[in-house]
């Protein structure tokens, strides 16, 4: 059911997932194309924040900074399953795997790839930081809109 606390949180995810995005595109090597990295990242965010963080509000101020943090852990593995789903099939379709279980496990290694490449305090901090707050702004959003 829509909520303002979804709208809210739904808003607050896909800002943090803009932001960290942004910290992230440098850290990338010279020359990568990122074509929907943002605007896919923001999208995830959307989701994430309607259907997980949106839900489990209403439980006060400690729950707010869990379904915050939980929220921000949930964009970070999410994305990187997906990217590294988008990389592997890029690499796919230049006949880079010999077989179907070589692609698929490449997802996971990929994906570790990319973790490690954005594994910096400042894009960590960012998440941390960006998940209290939304977890914050929306638990607020729950009490004041009813």
């Amino acid at each position: 059911m829509p909520t303002a606390a979804r709208l809210i949180a739904a808003l607050s995810m896909a800002l943090v997932a803009i932001a960290v995005s942004f910290l992230i595109m440098p850290l990338m090597p010279e020359g990568t194309d990122f074509g929907y990295f943002v605007p896919f990242n923001a999208a995830l965010g959307v989701l994430i924040g309607w259907v997980w963080v949106g839900r489990h509000v209403g439980r006060g101020v400690v729950n707010a900074f869990n379904n915050g943090l939980t929220g921000a852990a949930l964009l970070v593995l999410w994305g990187l399953f997906f990217q590294g789903a988008w990389e592997m099939f890029r690499l796919a379709m230049r006949n880079r795997y010999d077989g179907p279980f070589e692609a698929l496990s490449a997802i996971f290694v990929i994906g570790l790839d990319f973790f490690f490449v954005m594994a910096v305090p400042h894009v960590l901090l960012a998440l941390v930081i960006g998940g209290i707050f939304s977890g914050l702004v929306t638990e607020n959003a729950a009490r004041r809109w009813r």
